[in-house]
């Protein structure tokens, strides 16, 4: 069977927006938001909400979004369903234009959010075909360009999509990190009661590497009781360890795994050794597997969606879960002392581990977007129950 394309015959007329590939396809739409050009991979999400937090969510960097729901924008844009201070994710492509938002809670429309922060939309485009594309493909370079007068250089933009070299071996971590240490305040956030309020009282002190991590995680670390303090990806073992942690969180972010390792692994093993617990999430479960001297490979296509089924191997339980992943642990390669205990059911692929004695433990997915909605939730306790023990 042919290779799907989302070439059309030609140019329609009143386009004012394209997504040009690597490979030389050319689809056109309707940009809004900011003007100008973005190149990056092109990746698809299958979340039928929430697409602030995902465009917010600094593991996307580098990525531009294909969102397989049509009605991107219809419920508007506010100040707390964010995961980080600005988007990260380079721009999204959507099949219908953005709507007038029509939820109560809404502050802006997606599209002054998007010029606001510099990020580019593309409306108007078979997302389906695209997606099959990149199913078919993989996750392909490719440039997505706004402009008001419909004129674009094709050559210009085909030669930005070749030249951009791809994730795989690019450490996305440091452009995203805070730069400085800090403390969280804050718990979840509940409709009509906005952000909890922390609690009073003697808490455990979870230190968090922040290699592009999700405001909600840490939320949910303080929900579940403890009190946290981040730091930045580039945070040395003795930086650390002179907050006095009782147990390190490793976050999710961008990138390659193998490439943040780099100057990430030599720390994991020097807290590894502490015994403290540890908890990983998404990047910071492919680090952890880094460092207990596994590997990680770059995915065909990707997991990137809210209604990812995993199998917990300790009981056979589905916990339904997002995802966000374009990395992926090689089971194969995990040392006698790594148990494998979460695999995905959609392609099999590992989704979490645990060292001996359980004291670390990680997984690949995100159990802070509550997508099942409270599948998950029970890693965030058992990380800060074995604090202090």
């Amino acid at each position: 069977m042919a290779e799907p394309t989302i070439t059309p015959a030609s140019k329609p007329e009143g386009a004012t927006g394209v997504l040009v590939l690597a490979n030389g396809e050319v689809a056109w739409g309707r940009g809004f938001g900011a003007e100008g050009e973005a190149v990056g991979e092109v990746c698809f999400h299958t979340a039928m909400t929430g697409y602030q937090e995902i465009m917010t969510d600094p593991s996307f960097a580098g990525q531009i979004i294909t969102f397989t729901f049509p009605h991107i924008g219809n419920v508007g844009a506010n100040a707390d369903d964010v995961e980080a201070d600005a988007p990260h994710a380079l721009g999204m492509i959507v099949r219908e234009d953005p709507t007038a938002p029509s939820n109560f809670r809404a502050m802006e429309n997606l599209d002054g959010w998007m010029k606001r922060h510099a990020r580019i939309g593309l409306a108007g485009i078979d997302t389906r075909a695209l997606t099959r594309r990149i199913r078919a493909g993989g996750a392909p370079n490719g440039v997505v360009a706004h402009s008001p007068t419909g004129e674009f250089d094709l050559d210009v933009l085909l030669a930005m999509a070749k030249g951009w070299p791809g994730l795989e071996g690019m450490d996305l971590a440091k452009s995203v990190t805070r730069e400085t240490h800090g403390s969280w305040e804050g718990g979840v956030w509940r409709l009509g009661f906005g952000y909890e309020a922390a609690g009073e009282g003697e808490r455990p002190h979870v230190v968090a590497i922040d290699y592009g991590s999700k405001f909600n995680i840490f939320r949910n670390i303080v929900k579940a009781g403890a009190k946290v303090s981040v730091v930045p990806a580039t945070a040395t073992f003795d930086e650390i360890m002179a907050l006095s942690p009782d147990g390190i969180f490793l976050s999710n972010g961008p990138g390659d795994p193998a490439a943040t390792g780099e100057y990430a692994v030599p720390v994991i093993r020097q807290l590894l050794d502490t015994d403290k617990p540890l908890f990983g999430i998404c990047l910071g479960h492919q680090l952890l597997a880094l460092a207990v001297g596994a590997r990680t490979t770059k995915m065909f296509q990707g997991h990137r969606g809210a209604n990812h089924p995993v199998k917990r191997l300790s009981d056979g339980a589905v916990e339904i879960t997002s995802m966000n992943h374009g990395f992926a642990v090689e089971r194969e390669s995990l040392p006698a002392n790594a148990r494998e205990t979460h695999v995905s059911l959609f392609d099999g692929s590992n989704a979490g581990l645990e060292l001996d004695g359980g004291r670390a433990f990680s997984v690949q997915y995100h159990p802070e977007a509550s997508p099942g909605p409270q599948d998950s939730l029970y890693l965030f306790e058992r990380f800060v129950g074995a604090l202090g023990k």
